[in-house]
């Protein structure tokens, strides 16, 4: 056969595809068939229709053409046609095909002739990504995960394949505490050896490595986010997803993500706490026999520059990486863990609740200081902060979930309450005890006049009265000073609701010291609650 040359037939594949309405080719000898000495020729579908009285062939592959047809000029077919339909395969074993049909040929079906080799030559244009990427392709069983590569040794050795991770944190956002979960966008990336997919070519123009289309499929490991409940890839403009393979068969993935991430938290100490919120990567269907996960050992993590800007609320404090490999009835998986330490930032609560309530509480106490018949004005001043203090914590517990514990915000609304609801009591002690002592004046005014009568005729001795002259004048000499003497002055008075106003007017701004002494020692070093234990695949 005139140009073929030697060939190592054992490389062949041979397809045979059916012509549409009208196919219009230059006619393929089939005595070329024939001279494919050693092979085994096995032809799918009525190849008979393909030849006619013109070709005469017998078992040495010696071929008679009517019409003067020349052979060497026929190595190959070309085509214009739609459809494809027979097939037919050389596998190279032994020559028991022949032929002895014959046949005009015009109009048939086409034979393609392609070369499979390991290693093929650089073709005449040039070496491209095109043509490393077609003949990478061939025979490759996306299927099939690859052997476990040593790119040191650049041998296969026994064990699953290894898949490094990395990852760049672009955006946190979108922290919901009811909910229990937050946002994140990320560029996630994979790497891992596959030697089916390397080439060399041994010439200066070879590429280091070349990128394929989402199209063009090759085994991928199945990833997957254990904490995820809501995720998308982005694709505007175009997919943002990156496969690049190496030419020493490593493999690049690279993807752009946005994920909703179920974050459990512990409000013991909100909002003062702190959160840790989990990316749990596993994989789901193969084992740690077969993909074993480990971290890129040179930053595996990386963050945007300003990532906590784009934080309101918080403020990331640091970025850890473990394992979470866990055991479950089906198998042990391998799983890696990245946790996002997260404070609360504490000045938003500070202007919006703290400093608020406190003024409330303290408005309350200006009650104490008014006159006990201004009822109006103290029944009116201490409801309406009790009622803005409640409508205060409605709001506040609005943006939390139901927990069965106790928060440290429901300690400092319960005590505010608690003491603008006891300005409002002590309100209702001294209306009681001023009532009572108004009885008693009544009642003894009732029996004044005969006591009065009766002590008109008393005479005092003169030395008594110079007596009480002298002390009351080492008294005005010793004055103590102006705080001692308020408190004498106010204390010595009989009226039992004036004594209760001056007790409390000390003894609520003294107690609420105390406690804000006591709650902000207990909750400026909050605990981190944030470990949770590992979660697991099925």
């Amino acid at each position: 056969m005139g140009g073929l040359g030697p060939v190592d037939w054992s490389s062949f594949l041979v397809t045979v595809a059916t012509a549409g309405e009208r196919i219009l080719l230059r006619w393929f000898p089939i005595g070329v068939l024939t001279e494919l000495h050693g092979l085994n020729l096995t032809i799918d579908g009525d190849y008979n229709d393909l030849v006619s009285e013109d070709v005469e062939e017998d078992v040495t592959g010696e071929t008679t053409h009517d019409e003067g047809e020349e052979d060497d000029d026929m190595e190959y077919v070309d085509v214009i046609g739609e459809d494809e339909g027979l097939e037919a395969v050389v596998d190279g074993t032994t020559t028991t095909e022949t032929a002895e049909e014959e046949s005009t040929v015009t109009e048939h079906e086409m034979v393609i002739l392609e070369t499979r080799a390991d290693t093929s030559p650089v073709p005449s244009e040039g070496l491209t990504d095109t043509f490393i990427i077609g003949e990478m392709m061939k025979g490759y069983d996306p299927r099939v995960r690859p052997a476990n590569w040593n790119n040191a040794t650049q041998q296969q050795i026994q064990g699953p394949v290894n898949v490094e991770l990395n990852m760049l944190i672009r955006s946190i956002s979108k922290i919901d505490n009811v909910n229990m979960e937050y946002s994140v966008q990320l560029t996630f990336r994979e790497s891992w050896y596959d030697p089916r997919l390397r080439y060399n070519y041994d010439t200066p123009s070879q590429p280091e490595f070349v990128i394929l289309d989402n199209d063009q499929k090759i085994w991928m490991p199945d990833s997957f986010f254990q904490n995820e409940k809501q995720a998308h890839r982005h694709i505007i403009d175009k997919p943002n997803v990156l496969i690049r393979v190496y030419s020493y068969g490593m493999i690049l993935y690279s993807v752009r993500l946005s994920l909703v991430l179920s974050c459990p938290m512990h409000l013991q100490n909100y909002p003062m706490d702190i959160q840790t919120c989990l990316i749990d990567v596993a994989s789901y269907a193969y084992t740690d026999k077969d993909i074993s996960y480990y971290w890129k050992s040179l930053n595996p993590v990386q963050q945007k520059d300003g990532l906590n800007s784009s934080l309101p609320s918080f403020r990331l404090e640091d970025v850890r990486t473990s394992e979470c490999t866990s055991k479950t009835n089906t198998g042990t998986y391998s799983c890696l863990r990245t946790e996002l330490v997260l404070k609360r930032q504490f000045s938003y609560y500070l202007l919006q609740l703290y400093i608020p309530s406190s003024m409330l509480v303290i408005v309350s106490w200006v009650s104490f200081w008014l006159d006990r018949s201004a009822v109006p004005a103290r029944v009116t001043l201490g409801v309406t902060t009790l009622l803005t203090m409640t409508t205060q914590a409605s709001g506040i517990n609005a943006k939390l979930p139901p927990v069965a514990y106790i928060k440290a915000i429901d300690v400092w609304i319960g005590a505010c309450l608690t003491f603008i609801f006891g300005a409002l009591l002590e309100f209702a002690l001294v209306t009681f005890l001023s009532t009572r002592n108004d009885r008693k004046k009544k009642k003894k005014s009732e029996n004044g006049g005969l006591l009065e009568n009766e002590m008109q005729g008393v005479w005092i001795p003169k030395n008594a009265l110079e007596r009480a002259d002298r002390a009351a004048k080492q008294q005005l000499q010793a004055r103590p000073n102006a705080l001692i003497r308020w408190w004498r002055r106010n204390s010595a008075t009989r009226d039992t609701s004036l004594q209760a106003d001056f007790i409390s007017r000390i003894m609520f701004p003294t107690l609420f010291i105390c406690f804000n002494i006591m709650y902000w020692t207990h909750y400026q070093y909050p605990i981190d609650k944030g470990a949770l234990p590992a979660n697991k695949t099925g």
